[in-house]
């Protein structure tokens, strides 16, 4: 630390600095109060006076591992102190290691791992890749979603943030499940399922199945709700694409690497994707990195024709190296299986607990840890609580040391994969005292 700033309130000087020079995504700039965070370890935060915060958003429901972990931080440094960069035409051994723990994970049958920047652009490139090899150019996709904001990935998402950014073509949009509130008039899950499948068959047919490339389905969708799939829906939609000679690619971006307690969310639907993209909790975001799984038959259309595709930084040394770091750590220390254990035993009871006692929670709903509290002004009429409300619930989370992740009218509990009970513990009473608080 320079003398200079040892003299300075660093939390005041990085919020100056913040509202001089940073343009904020998704935000009316005006409005900002952001946050400081200089520092972190597991699922713990502060600021540069020292505030503790629980992270219970995991940033961007993306730091699976959590802050600092000491196997991918000596595994960046390695990297760096060998060779920090090198062109995607090279070969690198970091590059390979990687994209061999990806595959390791993967389905039967999947054989390449086409690396970019992001989550974003791995929808992008899935799309293309989709495209080219069926040579059909509609994409499917669900109401209810969010694919990332790039040209094509933003108009596949289905929800308000598509609407200013309508560039993109081919792009058609359907319901998918969402139980607690049916677009089908259901009253089971069975019946959310039979009917959403129904309604997809009827899209594909009016959209004619030879026009259509690809549907895009996130496993579990995240940020529209942690919508838990009902009973045979993905493994029908499967058979849909199946019948109509259409690629499934499903969307693994904030699902996968250990979010729902498996290492893939699909795992646990009796469904294998065509193409599966991925991001965030591969190496948790310590560097920019994400990218498409690609099996050997879809990889084979390009063998002798060139992909018309490529990013200056894909597999970039230092990402790649952050995802061998971290999914050993994640195999070696049982990551995974904590996820799904504390899930389970821990953050799922506990907010079901919760809803006995706060009439606003309308539906607990989640696995591993991905969940979603739906917060409703009437249980009766399910009408969703009003924002101002949700804002002094997240006021009030935030004043009590807790990172909050919040869309809409939820809060979902995403903390990262490594949190223990005693911090799930801790997190439950602070939801408990600030829904009492703000509601």
């Amino acid at each position: 630390m320079t003398e200079t700033h040892a003299t300075t309130d660093l939390d005041g000087l990085a919020t100056e600095l913040d509202r001089e020079y940073v343009f904020h995504s998704w935000s009316a700039q005006g409005a900002l109060s952001p946050i400081v965070i200089a520092g972190g370890s597991g699922s713990v935060v502060w600021d540069h006076a020292g505030r503790r915060y629980l992270d219970f958003s995991s940033q961007l429901v993306n730091v699976n591992i959590g802050h600092q972990h000491p196997a991918v931080i000596d595994a960046i440094h390695r990297q760096a102190d060998q060779l920090a960069t090198v062109g995607p035409a090279a070969a690198s051994l970091v590059r390979g290691e990687a994209a061999k723990r990806i595959i390791a994970r993967a389905p039967e049958g999947f054989s390449k791992v086409f690396f970019t920047n992001g989550g974003a652009d791995a929808i992008e490139n899935a799309i293309r890749l989709a495209r080219l090899h069926t040579g059909r150019d509609k994409v499917l996709s669900t109401y209810r979603s969010y694919h990332g904001n790039t040209g094509a990935a933003i108009v596949a998402t289905g929800d308000w943030r598509r609407m200013p950014n309508e560039f993109a073509r081919g792009h058609v949009h359907f319901f998918g499940p969402y139980p607690y509130r049916s677009e089908f008039w259901a009253t089971t899950p069975e019946e959310e399922s039979e009917r959403a499948l129904q309604h997809l068959r009827r899209v594909i047919q009016s959209e004619g199945p030879a026009t259509i490339a690809a549907i895009l389905l996130e496993s579990v969708p995240g940020t529209a709700g942690i919508l838990i799939p009902p009973p045979g829906y993905l493994a029908g939609v499967r058979a849909l694409a199946d019948e109509y000679g259409i690629l499934l690619i499903l969307d693994e971006v904030m699902a996968g690497f250990g979010r729902t307690g498996r290492w893939f969310a699909f795992e646990g639907y009796d469904v294998v994707p065509d193409l599966i993209t991925f991001a965030k909790g591969v190496n948790s975001g310590y560097v920019p990195i994400g990218g498409v799984v690609i099996p050997e038959r879809i990889a084979a259309t390009f063998d002798d024709r060139v992909f018309p595709g490529g990013l200056t930084y894909s597999g970039h040394p230092l990402a790649a190296a952050s995802i061998v770091g971290a999914l050993d750590a994640m195999e070696s220390e049982g990551i995974v299986e904590n996820a799904r254990r504390i899930g389970a035993e821990a953050i799922g009871p506990g907010l079901r607990a919760l809803a006995e006692k706060h009439e606003a929670i309308g539906e607990v709903r989640g696995e591993g840890v991905f969940w979603a509290l739906e917060l409703v002004a009437d249980r009766s009429t399910r009408e969703p609580l009003p924002a101002a409300a949700i804002g002094r619930v997240k006021s009030e989370l935030v004043s009590r040391g807790l990172l909050p992740f919040q869309a809409d009218n939820r809060i979902h509990v995403v903390p990262p994969c490594v949190v223990t009970a005693d911090e799930v513990e801790q997190a439950l009473a602070i939801y408990d005292d600030a829904f009492a608080a703000a509601l």
